[in-house]
C-alpha cells in the first residue's frame, strides 16, 4: 500500500517542478493549503444533502406540485399478468424486438400487436408520475441556482475573476479561504449525493452515461482540489452552473402545462448556454489553462492531463450546442419545445404509429405533458403540442 501510495502520489506528476508535498504540508500559521485528505469530508456533506433532498422534496417541491394541480397519476391500463411474458420482461428484454415477438405470439396463440401491447402496459406500470419528476427538477433548480448566486457572490471579490492571471501567481501556493473551500465542498458534495441517488432516482435511457458524467464530474472536482488548481476551478463550476438552472425551470414549466413559458424559458437557457459555453469557456477559461499558466508555471505532467480533460470537455460543449439548437429552433419557428428523450414512459405513438394522425409535414404529434403518461389530449393551459421526437440528453453540468 505504501508503494501504490507512493506512486500515486508522484510529485513529479502532481506538481510543478522543484515542488515537494513537503512545501505544501506546512504553511505559515493562519494558512491553509488544500490537501486530499479534505476530501474525505465530503462524505458526509454528501449524505446531509441527500437527506435534504428528501425532505425538500416532499415538504416544499410536493405542495408547490399540488398547487400547481400536478397529482401522482395512477396507470389507467395495467397488463394483464401473464408469467411468459414476465419472466421475458424481467430476464431477457423490456423492449423486444419483431423475432422475439413473433416467437412469443406463436407461443401464446396472441396477435402479435397484443403482445406488444402488454410490453409497453408492462413498461409503463413501472413509469415515474409527472409529480415524481416535478419534484427531481425542482430540488435540482434550486440548488443550482443557490449554488451559482453563491459562486457569483463569492467569486465577484475574487481578483481571478476579472484578471485570470492570478489564477497562476504564486502557484501553487495558494491560500485556500473559507469562501472557496465551502464552495467546492458543496459543489463536490451535491455530485457525490447525486452517484448515490442515481439508483433511486427515475431510471432514464441515460443512466450508464449519466453515472460515468457524474463519476467523471467527481473525479474532475477533485483532481483539481488535489492539486490546488480551486481558481480556476471556481471558474469552470460558475460558468457550468450559469444554466443548468434554467433548464429545470423550463422542465417544471412543461410539468405544468405553461408551454409558452417552457419555450421562452428554453430558449433562455439555449442563449445562456451558448454565451458561457461556446465564448466564455474557451474565450476565458481555455486560454488561462492553455497559454496564461504556460507563461507563469510552465508545463507538468498534471497540466497536460487537466487540459486535455478541459478540451474534451469543449468537443463536448459544440456537440450539445448544436442539438440544443435545433430544439431552440422549434421552440422559436413552430411554437413548441420537444420533451425529454430520457422519459421513460410512453406514447402508444412509438408502437402504433398506424393509430396516429400526422400533420402535413408527417410529424407525428402528441400533447405535452399527457403524452408522458401514454394518452393523447389537449394541453389544459393553452393547448400547444409537441413533438414526440424528444428532448435530447442535455445534462449540461458535466465537468
Amino acid at each position: 500500500m505504501a508503494a501504490l501510495s507512493a506512486w500515486f502520489w508522484n510529485e513529479r506528476f502532481w506538481l510543478p517542478h522543484n515542488v515537494t508535498w513537503a512545501d505544501l504540508a506546512d504553511p505559515a500559521p493562519g494558512v491553509e493549503y488544500p490537501k486530499a485528505s479534505h476530501l474525505l469530508s465530503v462524505l458526509p456533506l454528501a449524505l446531509g444533502i441527500f437527506a435534504v433532498r428528501i425532505l425538500f422534496e416532499r415538504f416544499i417541491a410536493s405542495p408547490c406540485a399540488f398547487l400547481l394541480h400536478i397529482h401522482a397519476a395512477s396507470v389507467h391500463w395495467r397488463a394483464t399478468p401473464n408469467p411468459i411474458l414476465e419472466k421475458v420482461f424481467t430476464s431477457i428484454t423490456k423492449c423486444p424486438d419483431w423475432r422475439h415477438l413473433d416467437g412469443l405470439s406463436k407461443q401464446l396463440d396472441w396477435d402479435v400487436r397484443k403482445v406488444q401491447r402488454w410490453f409497453r402496459q408492462r413498461r409503463n406500470q413501472d413509469k415515474p408520475s409527472i409529480l415524481t419528476k416535478f419534484c427531481e427538477s425542482m430540488w435540482r433548480s434550486t440548488f443550482y441556482l443557490c449554488i451559482f448566486t453563491y459562486g457569483i457572490r463569492f467569486l465577484w471579490q475574487c481578483p481571478w475573476m476579472w484578471d485570470t492571471h492570478h489564477c497562476w501567481y504564486n502557484y501553487p501556493y495558494q491560500v485556500l479561504t473559507p469562501g472557496l473551500y465551502h464552495y467546492y465542498m458543496t459543489e463536490l458534495g451535491f455530485y457525490w449525493s447525486l452517484m448515490f441517488s442515481q439508483f433511486t432516482d427515475i431510471k432514464r435511457k441515460d443512466f450508464p452515461i449519466m453515472f460515468i458524467h457524474h463519476l467523471a464530474t467527481v473525479s474532475l472536482i477533485s483532481f483539481s482540489y488535489a492539486n490546488n488548481m480551486l481558481r480556476v476551478g471556481s471558474l469552470v463550476m460558475c460558468v457550468h452552473d450559469a444554466s443548468d438552472f434554467i433548464l429545470e425551470a423550463a422542465k417544471l414549466a412543461n410539468y405544468a402545462k405553461y408551454q409558452r413559458l417552457c419555450d421562452f424559458l428554453f430558449v433562455l437557457f439555449a442563449v445562456v448556454f451558448f454565451i458561457t459555453r461556446l465564448v466564455i469557456y474557451p474565450l476565458r477559461i481555455l486560454n488561462t489553462t492553455l497559454f496564461e499558466s504556460w507563461e507563469i508555471i510552465g508545463p507538468y505532467p498534471s497540466w497536460w492531463l487537466f487540459n486535455s480533460l478541459l478540451l474534451v470537455l469543449q468537443v463536448l460543449h459544440v456537440i450539445w450546442s448544436y442539438l440544443i439548437a435545433g430544439i431552440a429552433y422549434k421552440a422559436l419557428v413552430r411554437g413548441k419545445v420537444s420533451k425529454d428523450d430520457r422519459s421513460d414512459v410512453e406514447s402508444s405513438s412509438e408502437e402504433e404509429p398506424d393509430t396516429n394522425r400526422t400533420n402535413d409535414r408527417g410529424v407525428k404529434m402528441a400533447f405535452s405533458p399527457k403524452a408522458e403518461n401514454g394518452t393523447n389530449g389537449t394541453n389544459g393551459t393553452n393547448g400547444h403540442v409537441v413533438t414526440t421526437k424528444s428532448w435530447p440528453q442535455i445534462r449540461t453540468s458535466s465537468r
